[in-house]
Parts: structure tokens; C-alpha cells; sequence
């Protein structure tokens, strides 16, 4: 597929837009005080969601060119819950388009291996079932992530992996530096931070809740959703998830006009995994489950590489 050039030497919408987000983070922290619960908490939220989307944007492009400065624009853990460079880590695996969706191999998958899920317990079972609507996964599913992500990395840690000890390790100053800001500058209340931490990974959910599917070809396991709107802006265009994973070197701002110069070209090549705007998903999917949560395809038997 043809790329549309990619004419800036400097990201400069990237950088401005990761300036802007911390400027007004540090405003709304700063006159927390003088500012309505409900807004404030409305506007972490919004601008923590908006971070997170910026460390995805510069696991891509910010620092394979400027690797200093995009680590420490991106390093700060406005969110308290994931380590930017575990985040980065995994990501990066996740995006071998081979494993997508692989319960041994994707570290983002939301499947589980037929065997494992069997041996749950039914409490886990139902709420992991629960997890698998849209209204759950929005509800239950960053305590669930953030759960499962930390008891992970402990046992990797435990194991002797040097990485995601040294990657939590990092994690330290990283949050340090929030912490030390909202204590000395900040007048924002610790429940109502934490409140907005949480929902901005709700925030989140619903992206990475119609991301990926189950498909025998690895291309048809990527999303597209044609929407323009407030959620499309804060996840920085990452709903063309399709065309994100068949070029993820172009930026958040190119993917909409990279769709649409080749749309009839992404949809047969994801096999019309499509959906027109967000509320059509929210339509589908708020009260139904998407699928199972053990892989119908992938399996420990025969290791199928989809």
C-alpha cells in the first residue's frame, strides 16, 4: 500500500499536543481548589487519557528519532497504574502481527488458552465473562488489567527477568514526580486523582474492547472504526487500528487520510472488520458479549499460529 509522505522532520503536532496536555494538567492540579469536583475529575480524566494515547504515539515515532527527549516527555506516570517502559515492552511485542490475539505470545490479548479458562473458578469465570461485555469491561476492566498485568510482571520478576524488574525500577521516579508535584503544587483531592485515573483507563477499555478478534489470518484481526468524533481525538486516531498495524510508523494525524485514500484496500485486507463510528459499537456490543473468552482458535494442543 502507498504511505502518504511523511513531511515533518519534527513532530511538532505531537510535541505541542504532549506540552498542551501537561500544561493543563498542571493548571486543573494547581486550582483544583477553586475549580467544581465534577470538572475537575471530568478534566483529569480527559487529559490523563490523552497522556496515555501520547505514550502510545511515542513508542512509534517520537523515540525511534529523539529517544532522550521522547523518554522523558513520555516517562511521567500521570496514570499511577502501568510503567511507561513496560508499557513499551509489551506493546512493541504486541504489535508482531503474527501473535495478535495469542493467548501464549500477545502480551494485549484478551483471550485465554481453552485449558486455562476451563481450570478457573466459576467467580472468576463470570467475572471474567462480565469483562467481555462492553459495560463490564468499561466498569470492571482496568481493576482486572491492572490486576493481572502486576501479578504478571511479579512473577517475571520472580522468574529473573532483569527487564521488567528494571522497568519497574524506572517506574520509581517516574510516579515520584507526580506524587512530589500534587504535593507541593497540587490541590487536588486523593480520591478525586484517583478517580480519574481510573476512569481515564475506562476511557480507554473502550478502544482496546473492539481492537482485535479472533481470525485465522492475522490481518483480519485488527479493527477499524471510522469515527471522527471526542473518543477518536483522545485515542489519537488509534480507532483505524487496522491501518495502525499494517504501518505503525505513520503518525496519529496521517491515519484517517491513509484510510480513506485506500479504504476499499484496508477493509478487504482485515476482512471488513469495520464499524462507522463508536456508538455503533456501544449499539452492539454495550450488553452482548464480544466473544468467548477462551480462544476459539488457538489452543495448547495445536499451538495454531493464526
Amino acid at each position: 500500500m502507498e504511505l502518504p509522505r511523511q513531511a515533518r522532520w519534527l513532530e511538532w503536532p505531537t510535541f505541542s499536543l504532549f506540552l498542551l496536555t501537561y500544561f493543563c494538567f498542571a493548571a486543573v492540579t494547581h486550582f483544583a481548589s477553586n475549580i467544581p469536583t465534577i470538572i475537575v475529575i471530568g478534566f483529569l480524566s480527559i487529559l490523563l487519557t490523552m497522556h496515555s494515547s501520547l505514550q502510545h504515539e511515542t513508542i512509534h515515532i517520537l523515540e525511534p528519532k529523539w529517544p532522550i527527549l521522547s523518554f522523558v516527555l513520555a516517562t511521567p506516570a500521570l496514570g499511577m497504574a502501568v510503567p511507561y517502559c513496560r508499557f513499551r515492552d509489551l506493546h512493541l511485542v504486541h504489535h508482531i502481527n503474527e501473535q495478535l490475539t495469542d493467548p501464549f505470545d500477545d502480551p494485549e490479548t484478551g483471550y485465554l488458552e481453552p485449558s486455562v479458562w476451563d481450570g478457573l473458578s466459576r467467580p472468576i469465570k463470570v467475572i471474567l465473562l462480565m469483562n467481555n461485555v462492553l459495560i463490564g469491561r468499561i466498569l470492571l476492566g482496568p481493576a482486572i488489567g491492572i490486576v493481572a498485568f502486576i501479578h504478571q510482571d511479579i512473577k517475571l520478576i520472580i522468574a529473573g527477568d532483569n527487564k521488567a524488574l528494571f522497568g519497574w525500577l524506572k517506574f520509581i521516579p517516574a510516579i515520584s514526580a507526580v506524587f512530589l508535584w500534587l504535593y507541593f503544587f497540587g490541590t487536588v483531592q486523593v480520591w478525586h486523582y484517583a478517580l480519574a485515573c481510573y476512569i481515564a483507563l475506562s476511557i480507554l477499555k473502550i478502544r482496546t474492547f473492539i481492537e482485535h478478534r479472533a481470525h485465522e489470518l492475522s490481518q483480519g484481526r485488527s479493527v477499524i472504526v471510522e469515527d471522527r468524533g471526542p473518543l477518536s481525538i483522545l485515542f489519537l486516531n488509534n480507532n483505524f487500528h487496522a491501518v495502525h498495524h499494517t504501518h505503525p510508523n505513520i503518525p496519529w494525524y496521517n491515519l484517517p487520510a491513509t484510510f480513506n485514500n485506500q479504504k476499499n484496500n484496508f477493509l478487504k485486507h482485515n476482512d471488513n472488520y469495520y464499524f462507522k463510528n463508536y456508538f455503533n459499537v456501544f449499539k452492539r456490543y454495550l450488553l452482548v458479549k464480544k466473544e468467548e473468552v477462551a480462544h476459539p482458535i488457538w489452543n495448547l494442543q495445536n499451538r495454531k499460529k493464526l
